[in-house]
């Protein structure tokens, strides 16, 4: 009997990052990341009240950026309700109103990070509980390591972030990094895609649940310095988001597909 000829690699299937055409394409495909993203954090419990905000820069007006609307359920939010603000924080597209503190934090890191895309800010309950011990991600898990030396830690508490001078601080304390813990607050996340800086939020939180987990539980040993950069190496490029990002992204664009009108 004779055995399988293997396939080709260059004819097997496997996604990537799309390339765009025209600043339209680019905006839709991005507005749905955005509108997808919003629905899996609504399912992964981590909206709390009217808190919570993922920002997209728009292709073509930089300055600007798409946003989930003021008051409305993750669950229910589709690409035709995404708002459109400017760097001063009013809409310039759309039928509601925005979140202030979305405005104040998000603009500024934005306007900080040119190489942003998307950030991304929730208080989903495991990222609260470790902001509340103002500590870092410590790298105990393969999966902790891709923020290893690559998030920062805000040790400050003003109240809720409506002062432009307390975003350009926030902004300013998370640097080049990909991430940060808000101290008393909770985690930011930010990506060169939707995609990326959506899985950085998810991972993260799951890694504050396990820390947690574990120290409750007793001792925890640290991955040592050079393999936690090299793990970081592998798995801590937005590249590597995306990746991982995509079986969320397929799930839910399947299941609700009414996301996209």
């Amino acid at each position: 009997m004779t055995a399988p000829t293997p396939i080709p690699a260059q004819n097997l299937q496997f996604a990537m990052p799309p390339a765009h055409q025209s600043p339209e394409d680019e905006r839709r495909h991005r507005k749905e990341r955005l509108a997808g993203a919003l629905r899996l954090f609504g399912r992964y419990g981590f909206e709390d009240g009217v808190s919570g905000h993922i920002t997209a820069r728009d292709p073509e007006f930089t300055d600007c950026y798409w946003v989930n609307p003021f008051g409305m359920p993750f669950r229910h939010i589709t690409v035709g309700d995404l708002i459109l603000v400017n760097g001063d924080g009013q809409v310039v597209d759309g039928r509601y109103h925005v979140n202030q503190a979305a405005f104040t934090v998000h603009a500024a890191v934005h306007a900080k990070r040119p190489d942003v895309v998307a950030v991304v800010h929730c208080h989903s309950v495991h990222g609260r509980a470790l902001a509340a011990l103002g500590e870092h991600i410590d790298p105990i898990t393969q999966e902790s390591c891709a923020f290893y030396e690559d998030h920062a830690l805000y040790d400050d508490y003003t109240g809720v972030s409506v002062d432009a001078d307390e975003g350009r601080r926030i902004a300013t304390a998370l640097g080049p990094h990909k991430a940060m813990v808000l101290r008393n607050h909770g985690l930011l996340t930010v990506g060169d895609t939707v995609d990326a800086a959506a899985w950085w939020f998810i991972s993260m939180d799951r890694c504050s649940q396990v820390q947690l987990a574990a120290r409750a539980a007793g001792r925890t040993y640290l991955i040592d310095h050079k393999q936690a950069v090299a793990t970081r190496d592998q798995l801590g490029t937005d590249l590597a988001a995306w990746i991982n990002y995509q079986p969320s992204w397929q799930d839910i664009s399947r299941s609700e597909p009414d996301l996209l009108a």
